[in-house]
């Protein structure tokens, strides 16, 4: 599957994602991931950034708002759309663009810093994406990205559950096996249940790789490795929103922070 493929996906999937998000069903993304990401993330204000599988740009948002001068590119036009509309009605300075994380539109090291919040594991070829990203990067710079946890995102897994219903561990399988464009299907669990019901489920091509293959990655592409993040919800949170209970068992996401060397 190649990048274009992938985009007809993330076309088709756009509308309905969007009006879930801006209603708040994407629980896991702004509760717990990008609270995560953003705890780590070094001071970017008055800094030029590039933010990478932006979507309908709500994380490209959050960080245009630390003060950081910020782009953001994706995949699909139609998500792109979606983030213009949005810059439209608030205006924050931020740039658009539709292109490929593997071929950026941007001249030589024209970034102070690049984020990409779960996106580079949807991408069927992430090596292309994170050398492309290491060259629009100053020298100095850094990129940080949050994917899906490869350990336990893996071809086979299943809760474990106790007598009374509840997650209590997870079992991971085929863990080595390559998964290349795999189809899955879903929508929010916390999308309101009437909507859940008549809304056409997202289909998302699905690329599993290891640990160490993403560490290898990031070093063939020139990165050296800064910080690792493997977060769990807070107490308030989990009280808020039960469910992510489940984060305090496995780790969900996996936050990474590398740095160009000067």
């Amino acid at each position: 599957m190649d990048d274009k493929t992938v985009g007809e996906f993330w076309d088709e999937n756009a509308e309905v994602w969007t009006m879930l998000s801006r209603m708040g069903a994407n629980v896991y993304r702004d509760h717990f991931n990008t609270p995560a990401f953003l705890s780590i993330l070094p001071e970017t204000k008055g800094l030029t950034g590039l933010d990478i599988g932006c979507g309908e740009g709500t994380d490209t948002r959050n960080l245009a708002r630390l003060d950081a001068k910020m782009t953001g590119v994706d995949i699909s036009k139609n998500f792109i759309r979606y983030a213009r509309e949005a810059e439209e009605e608030e205006p924050l300075g931020i740039r658009y663009e539709t292109a490929s994380a593997s071929a950026l539109p941007f001249p030589d090291s024209s970034f102070d810093f690049a984020s990409a919040t779960m996106s580079l594991m949807d991408m069927p070829e992430p090596v292309k994406a994170l050398k492309e990203t290491f060259r629009v990067l100053k020298s100095g710079g850094f990129l940080q990205f949050s994917i899906i946890h490869p350990c336990f995102d893996t071809p086979l897994k299943k809760w474990v559950d106790n007598e009374k219903g509840e997650h209590i561990a997870m079992q991971v399988g085929d863990y080595f096996g390559k998964t290349d464009g795999q189809i899955e299907e879903w929508i929010f669990q916390f999308a309101p249940p009437e909507l859940r019901e008549r809304l056409r489920k997202f289909r998302t091509p699905r690329f599993h790789r290891t640990l160490s293959g993403w560490f290898d990655a990031i070093a063939d592409a020139g990165f050296v490795v800064e910080r690792v993040h493997e977060p769990t919800a807070s107490d308030e949170t989990i009280e808020r929103f039960p469910h992510l209970a489940d984060t305090r068992i496995i780790s969900h996401f996996l936050i990474i922070r590398c740095r160009k060397p000067r």
